[in-house]
């Protein structure tokens, strides 16, 4: 956090990356507001825990399917209009949100319309989510590979700010008079005030001359990662970063869809209480992203801070179940937080490095759908298998950020320092 005052920090922030940390906030902060909130309006409408996970899952799958379609546009179109058009269906898509808490609690062939049509808020929001990998793209555009080692840094920090502040947002707001409108109403507002940035302060960071002609493409095209891999023919070291991200992703999946779950039912917090505990403990995500993680890649390098980060995540899920007194938790939930805030920065910074100048978006693009899918699949699944296993679960994915440490030191060793 401290570094985000530095006098570089402040200078970039009133020139060239101003729109893009606008942005890396707001996308956070669509999905982080709603965490403390989404249990309690689902059990409001009576549905079933399970249908928390199905709405995280929406946002991930249509996101899936809006990163790389989004990425690559930006690649023939150009950064900016891909970046406006998408951010304004991100603030329709909250629009929608407030209609649906609005209208009565009516049900049609057994399902409440209100949560269908926040459903189809979260479709919209995840595609144009899904800007995320332009929005890195332009930021990639314009930095320097040494530059690139503390501006994604930056970006991690920035996005550890809205996940300290979304929440606790979401919380307060939603305990207010309007109830779960303030949260929308808020997000609203954050939205509408990042858009006018971005329409006044945004340069397009990739010139004509770069352009690459646009391509069709399919669904089916868009679902088959290992073709779009094939096609991007990306070197070693982003290959292996992918499969490493692929299980990071799936742990962050079930993360994600269970840990509001498992806080409600371990301290029996309210949506107040819930949204306080994750501003109480972002703050260590945010330290840790803005001031620690710029450390650890500038003392070991950014694929040995990556092996790091993801043996700390598999230590924090697995110790964050061997305790029910909160400040013991707190304390074990912080070897989770530093592994988040070593892997977010150092897997973009490590794609942008090493992915093709004309393929920047594209590369980034099927980064984001990797992670996107994994989210789209492991929350929902996650809900449902966290109802039979309980905090076995956590001990479970604790393997998978394990696994993608084994297969990073296999990699390191076979293809050697150099190549990362």
């Amino acid at each position: 956090m401290f570094s985000l005052l530095s006098k570089d920090y402040l200078y970039s922030m009133k020139n060239k990356f101003l729109p893009a940390y606008f942005l890396t906030f707001v996308n956070t902060l669509g999905a982080s507001i709603l965490m403390p909130v989404l249990p309690f309006i689902v059990k409001d409408f009576g549905a079933d825990k399970w249908v928390y996970g199905l709405l995280i899952t929406l946002y991930s799958i249509f996101q899936f399917f809006g990163a790389p379609w989004l990425g690559s546009l930006s690649d023939s179109r150009g950064r900016k209009p891909v970046l406006i058009i998408s951010h304004i269906g991100t603030l329709i898509a909250w629009f929608v949100f407030v209609i649906a808490l609005m209208i009565p609690d009516i049900s049609w062939m057994g399902m409440s319309i209100p949560l269908v049509i926040i459903a189809l808020s979260r479709i919209l929001d995840g595609i144009t989510g899904g800007n995320n990998s332009v929005a890195n793209a332009y930021v990639a555009d314009i930095t320097t590979n040494e530059e690139k080692m503390y501006i994604f840094g930056y970006l991690g920090g920035i996005s550890g700010i809205a996940l300290i502040i979304g929440p606790g947002l979401g919380g307060i707001s939603a305990s207010g008079p309007l109830g779960h409108l303030g949260t929308a109403f808020t997000a609203i507002a954050i939205s509408s005030v990042t858009l006018l940035i971005m329409w006044k302060g945004l340069k397009e960071s990739l010139p004509l001359e770069k352009r690459k002609p646009r391509k069709k493409e399919s669904i089916s095209s868009i679902l088959n990662i290992p073709k779009r891999l094939k096609d991007a023919n990306p070197d070693k070291a982003i290959k292996i970063i992918f499969i490493t991200k692929m299980l990071f992703g799936a742990m962050l999946g079930t993360y994600f869809g269970t840990i509001a779950l498992f806080l409600i039912d371990t301290f029996n917090f309210n949506e107040r209480e819930l949204g306080t505990f994750m501003l109480v403990v972002g703050v260590f995500l945010a330290f840790n992203q803005a001031f620690l993680s710029k450390r650890f890649i500038k003392k070991f390098g950014e694929f040995p801070t990556l092996i790091i980060g993801l043996l700390f995540c598999a230590i924090g899920l697995f110790t964050i179940t061997l305790t029910t007194n909160l400040y013991l938790f707190i304390a074990c939930y912080y070897f989770m937080n530093l592994g988040l805030s070593l892997c977010f920065p150092t897997f973009n910074a490590l794609i942008s490095i090493h992915a093709d100048e004309q393929k920047k978006g594209e590369i980034l693009g099927i980064s984001e759908s990797i992670m996107s899918l994994n989210l789209a699949i492991f929350p929902f699944i996650a809900a449902f298998l966290y109802h039979i296993l309980e905090d076995r679960l956590f001990h479970i994915t604790a393997l998978l950020p394990f696994a993608g440490v084994i297969i990073a030191l296999i990699a390191l060793k076979k293809l050697g320092k150099k190549t990362f």
